[in-house]
């Protein structure tokens, strides 16, 4: 009863199904290990973030260059401000309050700038007013310290891609910086925990890739997606499986399969009109025969 698995048509059907099934299975387990992965990272960002808090500061050069175990810990640097170059970093929100940071490069003894995020400001960093409140750096030979970040990139949250006035910046990035200042400038920046003023000091953000942002959750949907695909190949498969079985068990109790009904005949009956006899002409009606012997 079940030689129709022997055809060629069944032979391309179990070899898709065998085929899928272990595929669907493993994309859907390898998107699932992604999003293990990214929680992995998220919870050791956030114990790197506790560690690095109370962690003994480190020289900046030890630190470099910044990747995910050494973003966040506290990195110290001496130079000079650079008060001729001070930016304005617009449309950073804290605390849901709208914002800007207070960039100011370091001119370290070596030579390199460090960009140091000095503090955050509330207001419009387009306003006078609210830029007249930035406080001005110390001045002479300092030693910072603060938490390492990475260069930010296009897709960072709150950056901005040009169109900004002089005195603002709205990546904080040394590519960025390169063609704002005339000396290089080090691929990192530090966020300061001590702010003078008014300003309120930055909290380090989490290093590129480690935190639960859209993309885990998407790697945990097609995870689903990949599953659910196996699934149905499987409910395919055995919806065919079965009605090629029930038509081999019906032709082996002998029941043919329904045929298609003859053309209709006139007046809605079935079947062909019979044909009409020698005599009959065209739109002609059978004539009744009178009894015998009747006049």
């Amino acid at each position: 009863m079940y030689r129709f698995l022997l055809t060629s048509r069944w032979w391309g059907i179990n070899a898709f199904a065998v085929l899928s099934i272990p595929f669907c299975l493993f994309m859907g387990s390898w998107q699932l290990s992604r999003f293990e992965t990214r929680v992995d990272s998220h919870r050791a960002a956030q114990t790197q973030a506790d560690d690095a808090r109370t962690a003994t500061a480190e020289p900046l050069a030890d630190l470099l260059p910044v990747s995910t175990e050494t973003s966040g810990r506290q990195a110290v640097a001496g130079g000079r401000y650079d008060t001729e170059h001070q930016l304005l970093v617009p449309d950073r929100d804290l605390d849901e309050r709208k914002g800007f940071y207070v960039l100011t490069l370091l001119r370290t003894d070596g030579g390199k700038a460090l960009p140091v995020v000095r503090g955050w400001l509330p207001g419009d960093a387009d306003s006078r007013t609210d830029a007249a409140a930035v406080p001005a750096p110390p001045a002479g030979h300092v030693t910072v310290t603060g938490a390492l970040q990475s260069s930010e990139s296009p897709g960072s949250r709150g950056v901005q891609a040009g169109g900004l006035p002089k005195g603002q910046l709205g990546i904080i990035s040394a590519a960025t910086l390169v063609n704002l200042v005339p000396y290089e400038v080090y691929d990192a920046w530090i966020t300061a925990p001590g702010a003078q003023g008014a300003m309120t000091p930055v909290p380090p953000a989490a290093a590129p890739g480690s935190g639960l942002d859209l993309k885990a959750f998407q790697n945990l949907g097609y995870t689903g997606e990949w599953f659910v695909f196996a699934g149905f190949v499987v409910f395919m498969w055995f919806r065919l499986f079965r009605r090629e079985a029930e038509a081999a068990r019906d032709l082996a109790l002998g029941i043919a399969p329904d045929e298609p009904a003859g053309p209709a005949g006139p007046a809605g009956t079935e079947g062909p009109t019979p044909p009409s006899g020698p005599d009959d002409g065209p739109g002609d009606a059978p004539q009744k025969r009178s009894p015998a012997g009747a006049a």
